[in-house]
Order: structure tokens, then sequence, then C-alpha cells
């Protein structure tokens, strides 16, 4: 009997035992945040029981609120999960992005100070990086972060930072020298929400829905102490943090959700297929084509979860993932509503069903995802020159 094999049975046993019934299935999953409601008690439960299990960031090292698990056992626990439908029990930019970056380039007093937290999911994170003159020209930020003592001063303004209304805690870009060049003088750093300093602004999207907000600084404050690397040297740092946000890691955790769920066959011989259930030509090959797609996506993803997952620096491949996924998000979006004609269109009313009036926003939302975390355009120049290695 190998190591993985009994570490499978020991897997299972424990989530049999363990994942209440209000987390299995697809549904709401904890975000760390003390500022949304729980749609079921069990998903609290079923955080803490897997945050004290060490689950919920299973490859950190047990000092940090990990598990040491290796990435074959990450894969295998995935694996458990999904096939009793459990969901993750804590999804947030803590363990997927600021905490890798933490394991990286803190020292070893913040990995023991916030990695704990992070992995407890003790509080949501948001993202200081966008600015109203400074997108995907990241380096052209603005916002600045005066030492003052032990602390920082920091004031200025993001824009587009998701769920900022919703976290307790931002990892955020500065510019500490204003005299040096733009991608010198910038240091990258942590900084709790709730302070006098700072106001949140929701901004209201096309789909109905607000998750990205306005985030003004007034005389902030962050403890020295939260200054992630270097001063002045925050560059590199904020850079590795969009490889991780761009790796795809989520979506294969994500897969965890799924039990028998409604597929893109099913939804086209829904509202296409004739009563002998036979798709016409097009349409089959439209799903196929996209179902392939999904496949490789997946598939992809996953190799870069146990690539991260063996100690190997996400690259410049991540840029692919980000192009290629959100490619993906529009296809899927566009042919949903094309499969459900008239019915894909529906906004409120009850002419039309709750899935069919979420992928009406699904689709509208979907236009956006070739944009943030640096539009597909800087993704392709990324790819041109540091993957197949074209000139300038």
């Amino acid at each position: 009997m190998t190591a993985l094999y009994e570490f499978r049975e020991e897997a299972r046993a424990w989530l049999k035992e363990h994942c209440p019934d209000g987390v299995r299935g697809p549904g709401q999953v904890h975000t760390g945040s003390t500022k949304v409601s729980l749609s079921h008690p069990d998903v609290s439960v079923w955080l803490d029981r897997m945050a004290e299990k060490g689950w919920t960031v299973p490859t950190w090292a047990p000092e940090y609120g990990g598990a040491g698990l290796t990435s074959n056992e990450y894969v295998v626990l995935l694996e458990e999960m999904k096939a009793i439908g459990a969901r993750p029990p804590l999804i947030n930019r803590g363990t997927q992005m600021v905490g890798p970056t933490i394991l990286e380039f803190g020292s070893e007093e913040q990995k023991r100070r916030l990695l704990p937290m992070i992995a407890r999911g003790e509080g949501a994170w948001c993202q200081g990086y966008s600015e109203p003159g400074a997108g995907s020209d990241l380096a052209s930020l603005r916002t600045s972060a005066v030492l003052d003592g032990d602390r920082l001063v920091i004031n200025g303004q993001k824009i587009w930072t998701s769920d900022g209304h919703t976290s307790e805690w931002m990892f955020m870009l500065v510019r500490t020298d204003q005299a040096a060049p733009k991608h010198d003088g910038i240091s990258f750093l942590v900084l709790p929400m709730d302070q006098p300093g700072i106001e949140v602004r929701p901004i209201q999207l096309i789909s109905g829905h607000s998750p990205f907000c306005e985030t003004f600084f007034d005389d902030a404050v962050a403890d020295k102490r939260d200054l992630i690397g270097e001063m002045n040297r925050g560059w590199t740092v904020g850079k590795r943090l969009l490889q991780h946000e761009r790796s795809g890691m989520e979506m294969l955790v994500s897969q965890s959700t799924e039990r028998k769920q409604t597929t893109m066959v099913d939804i086209a011989r829904k509202y296409v297929g004739p009563e002998t259930g036979q798709l016409d030509l097009l349409v089959r090959n439209q799903v196929t084509d996209y179902e392939m797609k999904a496949r490789s996506l997946q598939l992809t993803s996953r190799r870069m979860v146990e690539e991260a997952s063996d100690g190997r620096t996400p690259g410049p491949v991540t840029s692919i993932m980000k192009l290629v996924s959100t490619e993906y998000e529009k296809m899927q979006a566009e042919l949903l509503t094309s499969l459900r004609g008239t019915q894909g269109y529906g906004w409120e009313g009850d002419a039309f069903s709750t899935p069919e009036i979420d992928g009406t926003r699904r689709w509208l939302s979907s236009r956006a995802a070739s944009i943030y975390s640096g539009s597909n355009e800087i993704q392709q120049n990324i790819i041109a020159k540091r993957v197949l290695g074209l000139p300038d």
C-alpha cells in the first residue's frame, strides 16, 4: 500500500465524517469576510474544521497554518472533495494571492504573524493596484506612502478595487520615492481597511452587481512592519503576485463543488433540440468545441497548481492562462446566450427563469474579464516577449 493511497483513504474518511451536508453541492463559499452574510451556518463550521486540519491551504507548512501536503496529496484531496460535492472551505485573495507572495518575500516574523490568520480565514482581502491614471501601465501609479517613524502615511486613490467594501485587509502598491524612475520607488504593503483614513465607494456595473469599488486614502496608516520586501523594491513583489492571480488555481479548486449539474449539452437540447434530442450539426460543433476548450483549460489549470505546489514559481506562462481563461469565459457566456435564443436576454420578470437571468448578467460581466488583472493585449505582449522570445 503506497503512502498516497493511505492518504486518500485518510482524506476520504475524514471528509465523510467532518464535511457538513450544508456545504455539499453548489452554494456559497466562505471568503473570510465578516461583512458578508452566510447562507448557511455550515459554511462557517466547514471553514473552522478545515482550518484546524490545515486544509484551507494544504501545501503550506504547518507553522504557517497549512498541512504540509505534497502536490500529489493536494490533488488527491481535491479529488476526494469533488467526489462528495464538498465546496472549498475558503476562497479569497489571501490564500490565492497575497499569501503565496508573503511566503516568498515576507520575513519570518511576517509569515508567522500573517499567514496563520490568512489560513484561518480571519478577514477578506482586496487588491490596491489600479488607479485612474495607472491601469495596464501600472507602474505609473501615484498613490504615495511617506515614512513617519514606525508607520507609513498613505494618500491617493485606487480604482476597480474588487470587494473593497467587504474586505478587512488590503495589499497594495504605493510610491515611496517620488524622484525614482517609475518602476523604482514603489513599495508593497498590507494594511487594515477599517480605519478613518480610508473611504470605499462601490461602482455600479452594467450587470447589476457592484463588486468593484473606488478607494480613497486620506492619511491612512500602515505599520512599517507590514512592508513586504524591501522599501522601494515593491515592483518585483507586485509583479510576482500578479502571476499568482493569473495562475487559475481558484478554477481548479472550484471544480470540487461540481456535482451533476446542467451541462452545455443539456441546455442545447432544452432550447434548440427537436423532439428526438438530435442536435443540429452546427450546434453540435459549437458545443463540442466549447467542451474541448473547457477540458483543456481544466488540465492546464491542474498542471499549474501541481507546479506551484511543488515549489516552482509561476512564470510568464500564467499570462497564457489568463488570456485563455478569459476568452473561454466570454465564449461560454456567448454560447449560453445564443443557445437560449430570446430567453437568453432576460433581465427580470416571471417570463424568465433564474438561470436565464443569471446568464444575461454573466454575459454582460464577462466582457470585463479580458481587461482586469492586466488586459489581454498586455498578456499577449508578455507571451510574445517572455514565452516566444520575440523582439520588441
